[in-house]
């Protein structure tokens, strides 16, 4: 799915970015994968600046999130694998 074809307000809340990078199918969802989790902690952030959720969930959730990154990484772009 293109940006210009998601909802404006879709495009609004989840905002993504073209890929410049060398093409390559892993390198196209690992970046897919990394905005989404900055997506993420953007609004993980937000709730516990907001008092919305303690420092120790906000912790929680961004290391699981980074556990799963990273997952993906070594799913997507290890050469050894």
């Amino acid at each position: 799915m293109t940006q210009e074809s998601l909802n404006p307000k879709e495009n609004f809340i989840n905002p993504t970015s073209k890929y410049h990078g060398k093409f390559t199918p892993g390198n196209l969802a690992f970046n897919s994968n990394l905005q989404e989790f900055a997506n993420q902690v953007s609004y993980i952030c937000n709730l516990e600046t907001n008092g919305k959720i303690t420092p120790d969930e906000a912790y929680d959730k961004i290391k699981k999130l980074w556990k799963t990154l990273k997952n993906s990484k070594t799913e997507l772009l290890d050469p050894n694998k």
